[in-house]
């Protein structure tokens, strides 16, 4: 009896350390589909209060893995949006615990994936950051799960990854027998659906320097050297080339077309035969704009998703072909990805800025919009993981950006072009919608439930 009591808390500890190696910026996949488990398995042995609090802490200290970065972040700066994050986790968690354990087997398994996905996407819809790091990302790297998203968006393999282990732990072998067949058929899919022949391909070039820099200056001489390391660097790639990328904000001036930047870029680019995307600011107190100018056309995306910028609305498509142009936030939200394929995109080239320690996690979450919707995409940034990947989420060229004796960061690729919108694109959000619809019924339930127990008298 006494080994008993001990048993809660080695699960929450269990949980807690799952979290910490299955989420955050360098999550271990497999470790991910095991992390409601252990306090699942005792959830419904324990009282209400003692299985939230397990959810709890296992959320809350389990994301402190960020700490250590956002502590020296301007992105996700520790106090208060660090902090923001564990409590947000923790209180998930502990939602899915709850409902998990109120509920009888044949609803619990389907509702306590739900109330996971729940509260994360109404904080990705509402939050004008939108959302990274969830299960999903954790998946990145494991492209046939992801194949699920298409269908769903990211948020079903959320719910998948929570889902197995809810399973499991009702410990009822009908409920087990039915995940293993629903996991079976998505492997399936996911294989089938990447057994598809690869369309025609594009080769594209990401270059990024080495400088940590926000927007070099094009009136300074600092701003000036760097532009022409940049052209050095573009006019070296080799032949065939077709789209080269470069980083988020690479260069900045006070005009809002300089010639310095547009000519140059406009020569090389008619030279070579090829497209160049350049992410600009454009300072004009007290706004500023934040753009990705396409050359040699010139045509400019005013990024859709910005805190301290004007927001644009416009898709803007770089002259070769159907390429939309994103700028590194706007993939934390499910549009302007999806409306680029619903207008026809098969490829999206995204200057990016990161901050090191994040940059694979933000290149991945590019990465999930890009098999939501069916396109390459071309991730290039500053302080991040330089990224081409195809519709189907495989992964080309991946190479974190770092100190080089040259100064610069160089990755290339052939990427497949997409060829068909997916039912995502179509569709929507439907599945996390249906999945707030599910923790409402979960929760209305348990209401009900405990309304029509009977009540005892004395006397």
């Amino acid at each position: 009896m006494g080994f008993a009591k001990w048993i809660p808390l080695a699960a929450t500890a269990a949980s807690t350390a799952l979290f910490f190696f299955g989420m955050g910026l360098s999550p271990v996949p497999a470790l991910a589909w095991l992390i409601p488990l252990p306090i699942l398995l005792v959830a419904k042995r324990i009282s209400g209060w003692a299985a939230a609090g397990a959810g709890f802490f296992a959320g809350f200290v389990g994301s402190t893995n960020l700490w250590s970065w956002s502590a020296g972040s301007h992105d996700l700066p520790l106090l208060p949006w660090g902090l923001a994050v564990s409590v947000g986790f923790g209180g998930t968690f502990a939602l899915a615990v709850t409902v998990f354990r109120l509920l009888p087997p044949p609803l619990a398994v389907v509702a306590a994936p739900a109330a996971w996905v729940t509260p994360l996407y109404l904080v990705s819809v509402l939050n004008p950051m939108g959302i990274v790091g969830t299960l999903a990302t954790t998946q990145a790297d494991v492209p046939v799960v992801l194949q699920f998203a298409s269908i769903t968006g990211a948020w079903g393999v959320d719910y998948l990854v929570f889902f197995i282990p809810t399973a499991v732990a009702l410990l009822r072998p009908r409920i087990a027998v039915a995940a293993a067949g629903v996991a079976a058929l998505v492997v399936f899919a996911g294989v089938y659906r990447m057994s598809s022949s690869p369309g025609p391909t594009v080769r594209v070039a990401l270059v990024a320097s080495d400088q940590k820099g926000w927007a070099a200056d094009l009136n300074t001489p600092e701003g000036g050297q760097l532009l022409a390391a940049y052209l050095r660097q573009i006019e070296a790639l080799p032949s065939g080339v077709q789209l080269v990328v470069l980083p988020e904000a690479a260069f900045g001036s006070t005009e809002e077309s300089p010639a310095s930047l547009a000519e140059p870029m406009r020569r090389i680019a008619n030279d070579r035969g090829f497209t160049v995307v350049v992410g600009y600011a454009h300072w004009a107190p007290p706004k500023k704009y934040n753009y990705a100018i396409s050359f040699p056309s010139g045509a400019r995306y005013l990024k859709h998703h910005d805190a301290v910028s004007p927001a644009g609305k416009d898709l803007v498509f770089a002259d070769l072909g159907p390429v939309g142009i994103e700028i590194c936030l706007d993939v934390n939200f499910r549009a302007p990805s999806a409306s680029y394929a619903a207008a026809g995109a098969n490829l999206l080239a995204i200057p990016a800025s990161d901050e090191d320690a994040n940059g694979w996690q933000h290149s991945r979450t590019a990465l999930l919009r890009g098999v939501e919707n069916g396109v390459g995409i071309a991730w290039s940034g500053r302080q991040t993981n330089l990224m081409l990947s195809d519709g189907y989420g495989r992964v080309l060229a991946s190479q974190p950006t770092g100190p080089r004796p040259d100064g610069f960061t160089t990755a290339i690729a052939d990427v497949p072009l997409g060829t068909d919108s997916t039912p995502y694109t179509q569709l929507g959000d439907w599945f996390p919608w249906l999945c707030v619809a599910l923790t409402a019924v979960g929760v209305g339930t348990v209401f009900v439930r405990k309304k029509s127990r009977p009540t005892e008298h004395v006397g």
